[in-house]
């Protein structure tokens, strides 16, 4: 009730100052001179901008107005903040909440929950989180999703967050990492945790079904979470069960999915991976279109690169890991099964995604992360080369790194084609995300090799693919950096430069915003952001971070139905 008191307030003093505007009065801030991309699409006009508390006060001449904070942004494009659609920030924010790699990109929202999400946790799956923990340590303080989320909110971030419940964590929830269907009473509890998490905020449902647990979850159980979250206004979205030799099969899965659970579907990082399935990318853009003009909700995200990064585990067979990774570790340690897995390592497999195989083996899996200090020498080589160094074969190297790290081991697989980026991020309905957490180039961030996606991703649309190689106009970069996935995600007062949003803002400059990471110098910052407000409050200025931290949680459409 008294977040409903605050937005009517807020409202008030907008009208009244749109009102008033011949009077020009204080404003906390002003942006002055800039070259406005209001994120609608359209050709960019000179103006100015005034912000009051969290809120885009005005729009428009403000010469004769004062502020508190006054930024002359001439010459600059001012735009809303970017949304960052798929975010695994979920560990880096708790060690550092400042988000730098992303804020010094124009990301103000960060959005989490690809299949798993940080709630709700069992208290097993707590202790098993708890005792997997890599470089960056922490105690979990929280059972729901909506309760991580708080938490981020209450400890300072300097961006918003949000996200979707993972439909792998709620099957772990109630079936644990068993290869079985639920039954009849789990399913109405899976179901339960869904409605739940809706309430307090959650966007909608979030799968990524190469991956065990979630491999084991047949269409019929994802369309029943759906249909909850539907209910809510919520959304699917969805790393879906192939992106290679099934590739047209896990479209229609998830078309299938939005149209019976009455959802918008969303397809994680679109992409065709592997040198035979390049060819399939047309055909998919024309079936989603095709479902598009049908009247079914269908759109993707993408990021700006041609290697993906997951774990080792993604080269071996999702019934190795029936059981979960405790019982794939003690599998990879039988003789027989090694001897078994060096053949499947090297199969053109229909029933799985061999991402070891798509990549075209291991010369193109570059180590990106270890647990084991003993282990991270070899952080930033090939699979080939550490075969070479230690006189095994690359597949006996895999099994063995996975042994010894007991983890899944980080690593990037190059299974895509630039061509296919390009076409990727030209297409209307795609928006980004980075498929990363969003780092400081600094302390426990450098123990391990980020995917340069971290701290490239959203600088590589504005700069290279926008500017440099023209594929879309700036207004249309802007656009699908935050109009688009707003809409999509069904949030509110975001997204847009509008009087009565909220002041996510950003200047930058356009001749100058550019990526710097590499794969083999991955932690450099992008260059060319001047400016970032989040929720009004500066936290980029000429450049530099000033440790501000106004990030809020930003709850999806079913919180408001509670509330």
């Amino acid at each position: 009730m008294m977040k409903k008191i605050c937005v009517l307030i807020t409202t008030f003093i907008v009208l009244l100052f749109v009102s008033c505007k011949e009077k020009q009065p204080g404003f906390d801030t002003i942006l002055r001179n800039g070259l406005i991309y209001d994120g609608n699409g359209g050709e960019p006009y000179k103006g100015d901008i005034g912000i009051i508390a969290d809120t885009i006060a005005f729009i428009g001449d403000l010469s004769k107005a004062s502020a508190k904070n006054d930024v002359d942004a001439k010459g600059n494009a001012v735009a809303p903040g970017f949304i960052n659609m798929l975010s695994w920030a979920t560990e880096s924010l708790i060690e550092d909440g400042r988000s730098q790699s992303d804020i010094r990109q124009g990301v103000t929202l960060e959005v989490m929950g690809e299949g798993g999400s940080m709630g709700p946790w069992s208290a097993s799956m707590k202790e098993r989180e708890q005792n997997s923990q890599g470089d960056i340590k922490y105690k979990i303080e929280w059972n729901t999703l909506g309760e991580y989320l708080n938490f981020l909110e209450k400890k300072g971030v300097s961006c918003n967050v949000a996200s979707f419940i993972g439909a792998t964590t709620v099957r772990d929830h109630v079936i644990g990492e068993d290869n079985r269907d639920p039954s009849a009473a789990e399913l109405d509890s899976m179901r339960m945790l869904v409605r739940y998490a809706m309430e307090e905020g959650a966007l909608g449902v979030g799968s990524s079904l190469i991956y065990p647990p979630a491999f084991f979850a047949k269409t019929e159980e994802l369309i029943e979470l759906c249909r909850e979250a539907s209910r809510y206004g919520g959304s699917y979205i969805s790393h879906m069960r192939s992106e290679g030799n099934k590739f047209y099969e896990a479209v229609e899965e998830l078309i299938r999915i939005a149209k019976e659970a009455n959802v918008h579907g969303e397809i994680y990082h679109l992409k065709a991976a592997g040198k035979d399935n390049w060819g399939k990318l047309d055909s998919v853009i024309r079936r989603v279109e095709r479902a598009r003009n049908d009247g079914i909700s269908v759109s993707a995200n993408m990021y700006t690169y041609i290697a993906g990064a997951t774990g080792m585990t993604a080269a071996f067979p999702p019934s190795l890991q029936d059981g979960g990774f405790g019982k794939l570790r003690e599998r990879l340690m039988d003789p027989k099964i090694r001897a078994e897995m060096k053949k499947e390592m090297n199969t053109n497999a229909s029933d799985w995604e061999n991402l070891y195989y798509g990549a075209g083996g291991a010369e193109n899996l570059l180590l990106l992360s270890f647990k084991q200090d003993s282990l991270k020498k070899y952080t930033g080589k090939s699979l080939a080369e550490v075969a070479k160094i230690r006189g095994t074969t690359a597949e006996e190297t895999a099994m063995d790194l996975i042994i010894q790290d007991s983890t899944r081991v980080g690593v990037a697989y190059f299974l895509m084609s630039e061509g296919n980026v390009k076409k990727q991020v030209a297409i209307p309905w795609v928006s980004f995300g980075s498929d990363e957490g969003s780092y400081t180039n600094e302390g426990v961030f450098l123990k391990s090799n980020a995917h340069p996606r971290a701290y490239g991703t959203f600088a590589r649309v504005l700069g290279k693919y926008s500017r440099d190689e023209k594929l879309i106009t700036l207004q249309e970069a802007i656009r699908k950096l935050s109009k688009l996935p707003a809409t999509n995600l069904k949030i509110q007062r975001r997204g847009e430069l509008k009087a009565g949003y909220y002041a996510d803002i950003v200047i930058f400059d356009p001749a100058k915003v550019k990526d710097n990471a590499t794969f083999d110098k991955p932690h450099q910052y992008a260059e060319g952001m001047i400016h970032v407000f989040v929720n009004g409050a500066q936290v980029l200025k000429d450049g530099e971070h000033n440790g501000a931290k106004p990030g809020r949680f930003v709850k999806g459409p079913g919180y408001r139905i509670n509330n």
